[in-house]
């Protein structure tokens, strides 16, 4: 099986305009390549001009598509207003946003600054809202009929975590924004999903998020019951579904593509995994000579 391959046909995406917030790297690099390889024009957006134009030459230079590179600071209304209209001004109009942009501490919760707790809340939560909010009154007072949100989560939006709890409250506040807004805008022709990640390493942020060798003593492949870390194009055929029109009926929805590994963590005997076949064989041996009493 070559989970590796492309999902769509080639063009899966054309005439559809994409804005992807932290495009200029990692998973949102990844994403965006995909979208322009399926037809589409996009927007990429982050506070970082050089690396979002290093990016859209780098990958309109690949896949012959068109990549713009806008910066924007999320965290600040005014200039994703301004993003917006940037890209219409470029485009004439835009149908799909993704909330790509995150940040994250991996930390005692005691030992991180309120500064720094406010500034993941800001990108991760006010971030997703200010862009979701200001995309979703133009389309409503412009009246086009078939938009998309796509936000992306995490599985630890529903069940919390430890040691990265900015980040859960901030994505739990986006998930519940993912399904209310679902229901009430959906009579504008406006579809609300989102995808919950797995382990997907990006060298950027694991090196920073794990620096030194604690990648190495932390390895994320052991957590899941696939045995391995997802593959860029896999998170990619899954964020090109749902932004395009085959995915026309999927509204709220929230899917995990993680291997398996918040389930494994979630059931109350999963670490019975631990268990060597000899002990089974015994315990199994055990419950046998006892039904034969």
């Amino acid at each position: 099986m070559n989970y590796t391959a492309k999902m769509l046909r080639d063009d899966a995406l054309i005439d559809k305009v994409i804005v992807v917030t932290g495009g200029g790297s990692g998973l949102g690099k990844a994403m965006t390549k995909y979208f322009l390889e399926l037809g589409a024009k996009v927007a990429i957006t982050s506070r970082d001009l050089d690396k979002l134009q290093k990016t859209a030459t780098e990958l309109s230079h690949e896949t012959g598509g068109t990549c713009l590179a806008v910066p924007c600071d999320v965290r600040h209304y005014d200039q994703v207003e301004n993003m917006l209209q940037e890209v219409l001004k470029a485009f004439g109009k835009v149908d799909v946003l993704l909330n790509n942009a995150a940040g994250n501490f991996i930390s005692p919760t005691e030992r991180l600054s309120a500064n720094a707790f406010d500034t993941v809340i800001d990108i991760v939560l006010k971030g997703t809202k200010n862009c979701t909010l200001a995309f979703g009154k133009h389309w409503i007072d412009s009246k086009q009929s078939s938009s998309t949100v796509l936000n992306i989560v995490t599985t630890y939006a529903w069940t919390g975590s430890a040691y990265v709890v900015p980040s859960a409250t901030a994505k739990a506040g986006v998930l519940a924004m993912t399904r209310s807004l679902a229901v009430e805008w959906a009579k504008y022709g406006i579809r609300t999903n989102a995808i919950a990640p797995g382990p997907f390493p990006t060298k950027g942020t694991w090196d920073r998020l794990l620096p030194g060798d604690l990648a190495q003593k932390f390895d994320m492949a052991k957590k899941v019951p696939l045995q391995r870390v997802g593959d860029h194009q896999e998170l990619a055929n899954l964020a090109a579904y749902l932004v395009s029109d085959f995915s026309a009926y999927v509204n709220g929805e929230v899917i995990v593509i993680d291997g398996g590994e918040w389930l494994q963590g979630a059931g109350q005997f999963n670490m019975l995994e631990a268990i060597p076949e000899e002990i089974w064989d015994q315990l199994e041996a055990m419950i046998k000579a006892k039904k034969s009493k």
